[in-house]
């Protein structure tokens, strides 16, 4: 059971350090300008990745040479982003110090580690037997919840908070790029 988990721990810290990477590159190229969009604009970002995924799961192909994988990567990004918009707040002057925002980009994606660590003991690594297009499903509907909940003013009578969502989305997508990049396993 520990080779499972350390196997895990070790295919999830490649998965984090790619799109960490990427974040890393766009932050270069863009500055921290998504620090101006409200968590319910970058819930939409997530949901036209999360779609674009469908559409390609369906059709097989995709007509401007982009795949899955890259839209997974963004996913786990957005969600990052938008559970460090929830604790900041967005703001017309976007630009952040470049360390800060890589800071509190490894403290939102490691406190989705950690949770996943605690699902992944308890759920014994059931998403491994689990299909990429059921985890694209998954997301989509914590999307939906995530949705519902910001419609209603964040309030809920017994349901989890946006933030437990999006960091359900960046395990979820985690773990489809584990399964591309190791689809042996």
């Amino acid at each position: 059971m520990a080779d499972k988990r350390s196997k895990t721990d070790e295919q999830f810290k490649h998965a984090m350090e790619v799109c960490e990477e990427i974040y890393t590159k766009k932050m270069s190229d863009y500055g921290t300008a998504w620090r101006i969009m409200r968590p319910t604009s970058l819930t939409d970002q997530i949901m036209i990745k999360a779609r674009r995924i469908r559409s390609l799961e369906e059709k097989k192909e995709s007509k401007v040479g982009e795949g899955i994988r890259p839209e997974f990567i963004g996913i786990v990004n957005y969600a990052a982003m938008a559970l460090i918009q929830l604790d900041l707040g967005y703001t017309d002057e976007p630009e952040m110090d470049p360390t800060l925002a890589l800071d509190l980009y490894r403290q939102k994606v490691g406190a989705a580690k950690a949770l996943m660590d605690n699902k992944n003991h308890d759920y014994d690594e059931a998403w491994r037997n689990m299909r990429i297009s059921s985890l694209t499903d998954l997301i989509l509907m914590k999307l939906n919840r995530t949705k519902e909940i910001e419609d209603h003013n964040g309030e809920t009578l017994i349901s989890e908070g946006v933030d437990a969502n999006y960091m359900d989305m960046i395990n979820y997508a985690i773990f489809a790029i584990i399964k591309m990049d190791y689809p042996e396993e």
